[in-house]
């Protein structure tokens, strides 16, 4: 099929939806699929770029912000089958009050979430047509851990949504290493996307110099920070299924998780390194106990070997594969 891949995201951005329409384009196009990905989607643009017909099935990330492109599909091709993906802040806020994010609902013959805690968001009567894809991740090489201190990472842009400076208040909170110890660091990567944080950001690293943020930074180092980290922090207040997530699966970095359906969803439910939301007191225990107790280290990286087939390609584009064909099916006329 020819299929239109829309994501909000423009191409330079690095934001996680950006990622996952670019990784879920290079699937479909191993299945043999033509895909174009945009930012939106006009039916006289899809007939320049495709020249024999327009898009034969359209795959849209983001209910609220992709609606304007769903509705253009659905009056232009009627037929034609619409999947829909919700990747965060649409699952977890917009289709609760937006009218525009709740008819993307309605009309989508298919609707794909990024994991199985999601479907706690949706009406029952939505479930038979929805479909869980969990984002995978490329494997990562061996990468040696700092020798001088203990380093832990925060991988995510500053924004409200990701609580980026929990970590660097968690920080605070411990006392400097004593004698015998190594130091603990947290490096935090991630382009700042408001301001505010921005400052906070400069300040919290004025004021303690084991929190470094980096800013953004490409995906391939990244990668190798969560690879040499001892563990990976990730303390949002609302995701969809974030994609870092399964990057420290691949690498077998443990997880220090905030405990929200989008992150228990990934880990699952007896993840034994949840804090609750914005507790920096509760994550600095976790932080303690991660550089002192080897056995809860130990606990860890064992839990974290055991959700490794989360971040095989394989299951995603299976998964990817299976969504896409619904959705072709249920606009299928039965034949008499």
């Amino acid at each position: 099929m020819q299929i239109a891949l829309v994501t909000p995201a423009p191409p330079a951005s690095r934001a996680g939806n950006r990622n996952t329409a670019m990784r879920w384009a290079r699937m479909l196009r191993s299945l043999g699929h033509q895909v174009r990905v945009c930012t939106e989607w006009h039916p006289a643009a899809a007939d320049r770029a495709e020249a024999r017909a327009p898009s034969d099935l359209m795959l849209a990330l983001h209910a609220r912000r992709s609606h304007p492109s769903i509705v253009r599909f659905r009056m232009a091709c009627p037929g034609r089958p619409l999947v829909l993906a919700l990747t965060g802040t649409d699952l977890y806020r917009d289709i609760i009050d937006d009218p525009d994010a709740q008819h993307s609902l309605r009309v989508a013959d298919s609707l794909l979430v990024l994991q199985r805690r999601a479907l706690d968001e949706l009406p029952s009567a939505l479930h038979a047509r929805t479909f869980v894809v969990h984002q995978s991740a490329p494997a990562s090489g061996p990468v040696a851990p700092l020798a001088r201190c203990t380093e832990l990472c925060v991988v995510g842009h500053l924004r409200e949504e990701k609580d980026p400076l929990l970590a660097a208040r968690a920080l605070a909170l411990l006392p400097a290493a004593v004698r015998g110890e190594r130091p603990l660091r947290v490096t935090h990567v991630g382009r700042a996307l408001d301001p505010e944080l921005e400052q906070q950001a400069y300040a919290a690293m004025a004021a303690d110099a084991r929190y470094r943020w980096l800013g953004e930074v490409t995906p391939g180092r990244a990668r190798r920070l969560i690879a040499r980290s001892r563990a990976m922090i990730i303390s949002s207040r609302m995701e969809g299924g974030a994609n870092v997530v399964s990057e420290a699966i691949a690498a077998g970095t443990p997880v220090i998780a905030s405990f929200i359906p989008g992150n228990v969803g990934l880990l699952g439910d007896d993840w034994p390194a949840l804090f609750p939301v914005g507790d920096a007191q509760a994550l600095a225990r976790l932080l303690r106990r991660l550089t002192t107790d080897p056995a809860f280290l130990a606990l860890l990286r064992e839990a974290i070997r055991a959700r490794a087939w989360i971040a095989d390609p394989a299951q995603e584009q299976s998964a990817l594969a299976t969504a896409i064909e619904a959705a072709r099916v249920a606009c299928t006329p039965a034949v008499a």
